[in-house]
């Protein structure tokens, strides 16, 4: 007879309201854990800074998806069309004051290659696709597009202890405080 050995996700706790939960945000910031997370049915406003969440370097992948949408236009337009190969329409020249006929092209692909960078750049920085979440298995948790309010400390942050956790939680408020474990594996 084997028994399937569930590891531990981390500790789910309640709260009432948004002001509630945007307090102990700010608690359980200044406790020093770095993996967890709050949900809402709605978004809460500061709620980022309350948990310390840092600004993202997305904005930094799409410039560089963009500037090489860019060059790549410059390259594939004016590069073609002037240097290799000089196609001369009704007597135009074929010089670098024609650049102004490529403008769409270079627009499109960096607004193109901007486009995808933002898709796939989310998708990696956010762990995306993901089938299913261990914090899906809570039973209360279904209430969060509804009208609850959760904190989930995840078990893999370094400040986690079983007690001190389930501890701080209750201090800051947390009712209906759940041991959530990874029914995945």
């Amino acid at each position: 007879m084997s028994t399937k050995v569930r590891r531990v996700y981390g500790y789910l706790a309640e709260f009432k309201n948004a002001s509630q939960l945007y307090k102990a945000a700010e608690k359980v910031r200044d406790a020093g854990f770095k993996k967890w997370d709050c949900y809402t049915p709605y978004p809460v406003h500061g709620l980022d800074d309350a948990m310390g969440v840092k600004r993202s370097i997305l904005p930094y992948f799409v410039f560089v998806g963009g500037l090489t949408g860019f060059i790549t236009a410059i390259v594939l337009a004016y590069g073609t069309q002037v240097g290799l190969y000089p196609t001369i329409v009704q007597g135009k020249p074929a010089n670098i004051h024609t650049i102004s006929a490529f403008f769409p092209v270079m627009f499109e692909l960096t607004i193109l290659l901007s486009g995808f960078t933002v898709l796939f750049g989310l998708l990696a920085l956010i762990g995306l696709p993901r089938w299913n979440h261990p914090i899906f298995s809570s039973k209360q948790f279904s209430r969060v597009t509804d009208d609850k309010f959760f904190i989930a400390i995840e078990a893999r942050d370094a400040k986690f202890s079983a007690e001190a956790t389930k501890s701080l939680l209750d201090e800051i408020g947390g009712a209906n405080i759940e041991l959530v474990e990874d029914d995945s594996e």
